[in-house]
């Protein structure tokens, strides 16, 4: 059974990570591909302008399978190096489809992320976050380490002092620390978690979708490049939007006062 449930609405796609009755504890060896081809899917589709992605039941993922770990099966299992290279091809692979989804990603955090689960939640572009939510990087209560490129993300998102805190601790942190910390952009009701994710990723997705992904490649280029390397790239990214239709469009759509009907063009 795969772990990925996948609807759209329009032109938006909801991900659900469906492993309920395992707290969706992830991963399973075929979750990477799982992934992989989902992004793969969504990127070469210029349709989709959104992908939500939430959890079923009542955790958003509670992480790593700590029988698997105890077992030494499954990920774990073997000589360190075929540990390391399923690190790799697994879970590696999973963050980095995330990563480099072309469209906006906004995760709906439903209950706990933990883990591996809280860094695929921070892996989105926005994060929206239930009043039950909770968030935690309990690597070291395990005498691991986090294996899924947290240590490069978490210090971005809460700022090194606070990303040290919840690692060397162990501790969990509410939904309303969060927010604080700047881990997810708001907290909502519980039973309205889908419904404001969904009113965002529809605000999203009336943008016209190629400069939309420019938009969102630049943000991440950002990170690491030097303000000289993301003017060079905006410019060449620039040049290409003055080309397209979609532009003409939202040009006329502002003067004459109506809404915009981008086609993608």
């Amino acid at each position: 059974m795969g772990l990925i449930a996948e609807t759209r609405q329009g032109a938006i796609l909801i991900w659900t990570l469906d492993r309920e009755t395992r707290l969706n504890a992830l991963p399973d060896l075929t979750d990477g591909d799982e992934f992989a081809d989902a992004s793969a899917r969504a990127n070469a589709d210029m349709t989709v302008k959104c992908v939500v992605l939430t959890g079923a039941g009542r955790a958003f993922s509670a992480g790593g399978d700590l029988t698997a770990m105890r077992g030494r099966r499954d990920l774990f299992e073997g000589s360190g190096a075929e540990i390391r290279a399923r690190y790799r091809r697994v879970v590696h692979r999973i963050v980095r489809s995330l990563y480099d989804l072309e469209t906006p990603l906004v995760s709906a955090i439903n209950g706990p992320a933990m883990g591996l689960g809280c860094g695929i939640a921070a892996t989105a572009d926005i994060r929206i976050a239930s009043e039950r939510a909770s968030f935690g990087v309990p690597f070291l209560k395990l005498g691991i380490i986090p294996g899924d490129g947290g240590a490069w993300r978490l210090p971005r998102d809460v700022g090194y002092a606070r990303a040290a805190e919840m690692l060397f601790t162990g501790r969990s942190i509410d939904a309303e620390t969060a927010e604080r910390w700047g881990l997810v952009n708001r907290v909502v009701p519980h039973d309205r978690l889908m419904d404001e994710a969904l009113i965002t990723a529809g605000e999203i997705a009336a943008q016209p979708p190629q400069a939309l992904r420019m938009a969102k490649t630049l943000m991440r280029q950002g990170r690491d490049q030097t303000f000289e390397q993301i003017l060079e790239l905006s410019a060449a990214m620039q040049a290409l939007a003055h080309m397209t239709d979609d532009h003409q469009e939202g040009v006329a759509a502002v003067l004459e006062k109506r809404p915009a009907d981008f086609t993608g063009r």
